[in-house]
């Protein structure tokens, strides 16, 4: 909290100020003009245009929060957070604010916070600008919570490694130009025996093995990778070696967080088209919004909604700050991915027959929200850190 001068009052931090509010309103129109009206099309074609990369990249909207330096905005967390939270509000596609948050938000920052100066030209600077498209490469078929029992490794060489192995779910893996890979470099792996290596999708040996069909978040692309044999030259070791469990760890807030930010936005864009809804569609000869069980429903899912962005917010404050959030990130993550199912099937449920069809978009918000429970730490996962915060 901060206290204002001269009056004695208390403000949160955020409010956004003037500036971030302009972003809002930038963002807002560009989302509503630029992604919205071709949601369905590209859900059709389980893919969003490469070229939106592109276009985010020359608006800024990818490197808000990055320096000047590298084709940043020279912005804050708090810059960011209004792109995330509006780019799921205002364009009701779970899949491209996936693809888009992905690269920006999950496979660049490590190559940020841990790359060299060289490895920030060749990945950071081009990924801010859009033309190159990054995924975080972290999942396997056998290892995903327990990010310490991966099995892809990677054996030091002569000048480099030989990467083997395989990864699976990976947000932007089919057209990714560069993957950020968690690898075992010791024998016994664990947390004290991984690193990240940036993989390159034309080095022989790396193979994008399939395409997957997902419930949700049908216009990005999801995919299983295979590497055989794959030679990894030094300078791509990202961070210090066998300290990559410490490089997972540092960006797990950010992400958690943007993950809640965006179920707060999805939950108020749910809520605006169904309350619409409501007050046109008649039953009985009048709009439906006059029964009392709608109302309440209303009246729930408000409740939900304010919670869910006043505990966002909450850490959001702690984490700009530079403050440890661990215990509010965790708590609004839980909080609002369960949330924010909850309103879209309220939703569904007040649209009728009509919840499944897309012309509302109400049917692909449930299905895009389903993830939220699982991606970014399970619900049984985000439990075990709360009680383990606790003493427990």
């Amino acid at each position: 909290m901060t206290v204002i001068k001269d009056t004695g009052q208390r403000a949160p931090l955020p409010p956004f100020s003037e500036e971030h509010e302009e972003l809002r309103e930038s963002v807002r129109r560009f989302v509503s003009n630029e992604i919205a009206p071709h949601v369905e099309e590209w859900e059709e074609a389980r893919e969003f245009p490469r070229e939106l990369y592109n276009r985010c990249g020359e608006l800024g909207f990818l490197g808000l929060k990055y320096e000047t330096e590298y084709g940043g905005q020279g912005g804050d967390y708090v810059h960011d957070a209004v792109w995330v939270e509006e780019l799921a509000r205002s364009g009701g596609s779970g899949g491209v604010a996936a693809g888009i948050g992905a690269h920006a938000e999950i496979a660049m920052p490590p190559i940020w916070k841990f790359g060299t100066e060289e490895q920030k030209q060749r990945w950071l600077v081009p990924g801010i600008k859009g033309e190159l498209i990054g995924a975080l490469g972290v999942t396997e078929p056998g290892a995903g919570s327990d990010v310490a029992s991966l099995r892809t490794t990677a054996r030091k060489i002569g000048g480099g490694y030989i990467v083997n192995g395989s990864k699976t779910f990976i947000t932007n893996g089919v057209r990714a130009d560069f993957l950020v890979c968690a690898c075992k470099t010791t024998e016994e792996g664990g947390h004290h025996g991984i690193s990240f290596l940036v993989l390159e999708r034309e080095m022989p040996g790396y193979e994008v093995v399939s395409k997957l069909e997902k419930m949700g978040w049908h216009s990005s692309d999801t995919g299983e990778l295979s590497f055989t044999d794959v030679e990894v030259p030094e300078e791509n070791l990202l961070g210090e070696l066998n300290e990559g469990f410490r490089l997972i760890m540092a960006n797990f807030q950010w992400e958690r967080l943007t993950m809640a930010l965006g179920a707060v936005g999805g939950m108020q864009q749910v809520f605006d088209v169904t309350l619409r809804y409501a007050k046109e569609r008649e039953a009985f000869g009048r709009p439906i919004g006059r029964f009392q069980a709608i109302r309440h429903k209303f009246a729930e899912m408000s409740v939900k909604i304010e919670v869910a962005r006043a505990l966002t917010y909450a850490c959001l404050r702690k984490f700009a700050a530079g403050e440890d959030a661990t215990r509010e990130v965790t708590q609004a993550k839980l909080f609002t991915q369960r949330a924010m199912c909850d309103v879209a099937d309220e939703a569904i449920q007040i649209h009728g027959g009509y919840g499944y069809m897309r012309e509302y978009g109400v049917e692909r918000a449930y299905r895009d929200a389903r993830l939220g429970p699982i991606g970014g730490g399970t619900d049984e996962i985000m439990k075990e850190i709360l009680g383990r915060q606790f003493g427990l």
